[in-house]
């Protein structure tokens, strides 16, 4: 088990994202014959493969696009970017712990900005 001592920078990150950069590794490890790759690693390749439905680049772009409304966090833009929900209900349960209430002008802004990606 690793133990860090400090947190240096901290971003947040698509899925879709890491898939892009899972790629890379999984790639350097394989070019690298005597290197398996880890158990943990391969199941994380295989999730992402799985539930990554934009471009990392696309992901990036609505996630730019998610934190230019006021009341969207880094954190919930790239939730939103994850899950694209199609409905209010489905935007409402990203914001779920948050102390944020969004109206419907709001949920049907997030709604629309995911639906140009969608």
């Amino acid at each position: 088990m690793t133990i860090f001592q400090e947190i240096i920078s901290e971003d947040y990150l698509t899925v879709s994202e890491v898939k892009q950069h899972l790629q890379k590794i999984e790639k350097e490890r394989v070019e690298d014959e005597e290197r398996e790759l880890p158990y943990e690693l391969a199941r994380t390749i295989e999730h992402v493969n799985r539930f990554s439905v934009l471009s990392a680049k696309d992901a990036r772009a609505l996630v730019k696009k998610l934190l230019e409304l006021e009341k969207v966090s880094p954190q919930n833009a790239c939730k939103i970017a994850d899950l694209l929900p199609q409905s209010r209900d489905e935007v409402r349960s990203v914001y779920a712990q948050d102390r944020h209430n969004l109206d419907g002008d709001e949920l049907d802004k997030i709604i629309s900005i995911v639906a140009e990606y969608v």
